[in-house]
């Protein structure tokens, strides 16, 4: 089987990871992935902002445990010492197509770097609030766009479970 097809199957989301950080060169090759996502009439409309710094990680898991109702005990980033913040900018008719495929290439890297990931949703509702425009804002970063994921990064502490059987119902061929 070629290499990419057994990466795509054998990528799964990790919901326990060790807090041990990527190194910065692995970090840059996942990134670099997430910014080759084809995108509608290649505009380019997704960000990707990298977080590896705690103190803004931390704030950005409470913000979202927040958004889901949970007291900011819950880490809804589940111990990843990496953020990358996906968001696209709504001026693009395909922007949550072109944020959703860089989401996906930004995972399937991280599997193929031995690296786990998981997407983290309530970017977009993050992002919308004062506190997230202001992080934004903090960032230089201006411009209408939406939260589309956040993708987690660490190393895995513990097995990964194995994937779900496949339904039946998955594919039809028209012939």
């Amino acid at each position: 089987m070629a290499e990419t097809l057994k990466t795509i199957i054998s990528r799964r989301s990790v919901r326990n990871f060790k807090s041990d950080m990527v190194p910065k060169d692995i970090i840059e090759k996942i990134v670099q992935a997430g910014t080759y996502a084809p995108t509608g009439r290649g505009k380019q409309s997704p960000i990707i902002i990298a977080v590896t710094n705690r103190e803004l990680r931390d704030r950005l898991s409470k913000m979202n445990a927040r958004i889901l109702g949970k007291g900011e005990d819950f880490d809804p980033f589940y111990n990843a010492p990496v953020c990358l913040i996906v968001l696209a900018n709504k001026e693009m008719p395909t922007y949550l197509y072109d944020g959703t495929l860089v989401m996906g290439n930004l995972m399937l890297a991280a599997e193929d770097l031995g690296v786990g990931s998981c997407w983290i949703h309530r970017a977009k509702e993050e992002f919308m609030t004062d506190e997230g425009r202001e992080i934004l804002k903090s960032l230089g970063i201006e411009g209408d766009y939406e939260g589309i994921g956040h993708c987690v990064l660490g190393y895995p502490d513990g097995e990964v479970s194995p994937p779900a059987p496949r339904k039946d119902d998955y594919v039809y061929f028209a012939e």
